[in-house]
Protein backbone atom coordinates (compact mmCIF):
# COMPACT_ATOMS: atom_id res chain seq x y z
CA UNK A 1 0.00 0.00 0.00
CA UNK A 2 1.12 3.23 -0.57
CA UNK A 3 0.47 6.45 0.96
CA UNK A 4 -1.20 8.51 -2.00
CA UNK A 5 -4.81 7.25 -1.08
CA UNK A 6 -4.14 8.43 2.85
CA UNK A 7 -2.94 11.02 1.91
CA UNK A 8 -5.99 11.65 -0.98
CA UNK A 9 -8.49 11.02 1.86
CA UNK A 10 -7.21 13.02 4.71
CA UNK A 11 -6.43 15.99 2.43
CA UNK A 12 -9.93 15.58 1.45
CA UNK A 13 -11.60 15.49 5.08
CA UNK A 14 -9.27 18.12 5.88
CA UNK A 15 -10.60 20.56 3.08
CA UNK A 16 -13.95 20.19 3.68
CA UNK A 17 -13.43 20.61 7.63
CA UNK A 18 -11.92 24.09 7.02
CA UNK A 19 -14.91 24.69 5.14
CA UNK A 20 -17.36 23.42 6.73
CA UNK A 21 -15.22 25.57 10.01
CA UNK A 22 -16.27 28.81 7.62
CA UNK A 23 -19.94 27.81 7.02
CA UNK A 24 -20.12 27.38 11.51
CA UNK A 25 -18.73 31.06 11.65
CA UNK A 26 -21.46 32.22 9.12
CA UNK A 27 -24.06 30.27 11.48
CA UNK A 28 -24.84 27.74 8.78
CA UNK A 29 -24.52 23.97 9.23
CA UNK A 30 -24.96 21.41 6.63
CA UNK A 31 -25.06 17.74 7.95
CA UNK A 32 -24.90 16.16 5.12
CA UNK A 33 -21.14 17.58 4.31
CA UNK A 34 -20.59 16.88 8.10
CA UNK A 35 -21.32 13.41 8.10
CA UNK A 36 -19.36 13.45 4.87
CA UNK A 37 -16.34 14.66 6.91
CA UNK A 38 -16.61 12.01 9.61
CA UNK A 39 -16.55 9.54 6.91
CA UNK A 40 -13.74 10.59 5.41
CA UNK A 41 -11.80 11.01 9.12
CA UNK A 42 -12.56 7.63 9.56
CA UNK A 43 -11.53 6.24 6.84
CA UNK A 44 -8.76 8.18 7.23
CA UNK A 45 -7.47 6.71 10.19
CA UNK A 46 -8.44 4.07 9.18
CA UNK A 47 -6.21 3.27 6.21
CA UNK A 48 -3.37 5.04 8.22
CA UNK A 49 -3.62 2.78 10.51
CA UNK A 50 -3.49 -0.27 8.00
CA UNK A 51 -0.39 1.77 6.39
CA UNK A 52 1.80 2.04 9.57
CA UNK A 53 0.97 -2.17 10.40
CA UNK A 54 2.33 -2.96 7.22
CA UNK A 55 2.32 -3.88 3.65
CA UNK A 56 0.77 -7.68 2.57
CA UNK A 57 3.95 -8.26 0.73
CA UNK A 58 5.80 -7.74 4.33
CA UNK A 59 7.65 -4.53 4.05
CA UNK A 60 6.40 -2.58 7.05
CA UNK A 61 7.59 0.59 8.92
CA UNK A 62 10.68 0.40 10.86
CA UNK A 63 10.72 3.32 13.08
CA UNK A 64 9.62 2.76 16.41
CA UNK A 65 8.28 5.99 17.15
CA UNK A 66 7.40 8.25 13.84
CA UNK A 67 5.52 11.23 12.71
CA UNK A 68 3.10 8.49 11.09
CA UNK A 69 2.12 6.79 14.47
CA UNK A 70 2.04 10.35 16.51
CA UNK A 71 -0.16 11.18 13.53
CA UNK A 72 -2.94 8.45 13.49
CA UNK A 73 -2.83 9.09 17.68
CA UNK A 74 -3.70 12.92 17.04
CA UNK A 75 -6.31 11.69 14.25
CA UNK A 76 -7.60 9.21 17.18
CA UNK A 77 -8.28 12.49 19.46
CA UNK A 78 -9.49 15.22 17.09
CA UNK A 79 -12.21 12.00 15.82
CA UNK A 80 -13.15 11.90 19.72
CA UNK A 81 -13.31 15.43 20.36
CA UNK A 82 -15.30 15.94 17.05
CA UNK A 83 -18.21 13.37 17.64
CA UNK A 84 -18.02 14.16 21.28
CA UNK A 85 -18.67 17.87 20.04
CA UNK A 86 -20.98 16.95 17.87
CA UNK A 87 -23.31 15.47 20.82
CA UNK A 88 -22.95 18.14 22.73
CA UNK A 89 -25.91 20.30 22.01
CA UNK A 90 -27.15 21.28 25.89
CA UNK A 91 -23.70 23.21 26.82
CA UNK A 92 -22.59 25.55 23.05
CA UNK A 93 -20.11 26.53 25.07
CA UNK A 94 -18.79 23.11 26.06
CA UNK A 95 -19.26 22.32 22.46
CA UNK A 96 -17.39 24.85 20.97
CA UNK A 97 -14.33 23.92 23.37
CA UNK A 98 -14.30 20.69 22.07
CA UNK A 99 -15.04 21.70 18.53
CA UNK A 100 -11.68 24.11 18.73
CA UNK A 101 -9.69 20.89 20.26
CA UNK A 102 -11.14 19.00 17.16
CA UNK A 103 -9.88 21.62 14.42
CA UNK A 104 -6.31 22.14 16.95
CA UNK A 105 -5.41 18.64 16.93
CA UNK A 106 -6.57 17.75 13.43
CA UNK A 107 -4.35 20.26 11.61
CA UNK A 108 -1.84 19.13 14.28
CA UNK A 109 -2.49 15.32 13.35
CA UNK A 110 -2.14 16.70 9.08
CA UNK A 111 1.08 18.53 9.45
CA UNK A 112 2.58 15.64 11.34
CA UNK A 113 1.04 13.47 8.57
CA UNK A 114 2.49 15.51 5.99
CA UNK A 115 6.62 15.14 7.09
CA UNK A 116 5.83 12.02 7.71
CA UNK A 117 4.90 11.59 3.71
CA UNK A 118 7.55 13.97 3.00
CA UNK A 119 9.95 11.75 4.53
CA UNK A 120 9.69 8.35 3.20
Amino acid sequence: MTVAPVLVILSAATALGLYLGLLYLRGDRKQGLVALHMLLGFGGLETLVMLLHGTPDGAATTDSVSFGKIAAGLFAVSAFSGFIAALARRSPVGANVLLGAHVTVGLAGFALLLAWVSGT
